[in-house]
């Protein structure tokens, strides 16, 4: 038993690892000059694209690679995995709301905004440290007090690029959307599809039209 336990952990930190290493690609738009948002949204679309071809194969042809079995849970052997769901995250946010300054694939009727970045962290950080924190309990409602932690780094996440009140919704949004797996029809909804864009939307709305507010 003991040793089963310690695998289940070792593949949960694994899969939280892999998680926090999609971070890379808001980051690099950050810190390095040469990472335009075209890049990003290129990057994001190619790799989206390649994933959902992984997914096709694993789910109606049958994929028997290991990596599956350690970075997948039992819910997701049947459906869509989470790492794809957060790629389509990723990339909604991506395109629904560029940066100032950015020179996008297509236009967006939300461009610019300055919650894309913030709220692709909030996933790509928050989401791994939530996990980790719960312990990779799949629960309906994550516990209390690691709803808490989450709202707080999320929330400091967001603060590096927003005002103090866009930020604390969007906390909240992604703090609410990593907290409850609704199932839908035996379909679990899983968080990695809908944290970023719900905090992107509730940054986007208290900054477009609570101005006031938004300072």
């Amino acid at each position: 038993m003991f040793p089963s336990v310690l695998d289940r952990i070792d593949d949960e930190v694994t899969r939280r690892l892999v998680h926090a290493s999609t971070s890379v690609a808001p980051l690099s738009y950050v810190f390095i000059a040469e990472m335009t948002w075209w890049h990003v949204q290129v990057f994001l679309s190619l790799a989206l694209v390649g994933a959902f071809g992984l997914e096709i194969v694993r789910l109606y042809v049958g994929l028997e690679w290991w990596i599956f079995d350690r970075l997948t849970r039992e819910y997701e052997q049947e459906n869509l995995a989470a790492y794809f769901l957060g790629g389509v995250g990723l990339t909604l946010v991506a395109f629904l709301f560029p940066p100032a300054g950015a020179d996008p694939v297509i236009a967006s009727p939300f461009d610019p905004s300055p919650v894309a970045v913030p709220a692709m962290l909030m996933l790509t950080i928050g989401d791994p440290f939530s996990g980790l924190l719960g312990a990779g309990e799949l629960r309906a409602v994550k516990q209390t007090w690691v709803l808490l932690a989450t709202f707080g780094l999320t929330t400091l996440i967001a603060s590096a690029f927003v005002g103090p009140i866009p930020a604390i919704l969007g906390g909240a949004a992604a703090t609410a959307a990593d907290g409850a797996k609704p199932v839908i029809r035996g379909y679990v909804v899983d968080d990695n599809l809908t944290i970023a864009p719900s905090a992107a939307v509730a940054m986007f709305l208290t900054i477009e039209y609570l101005p006031a507010l938004g300072l």
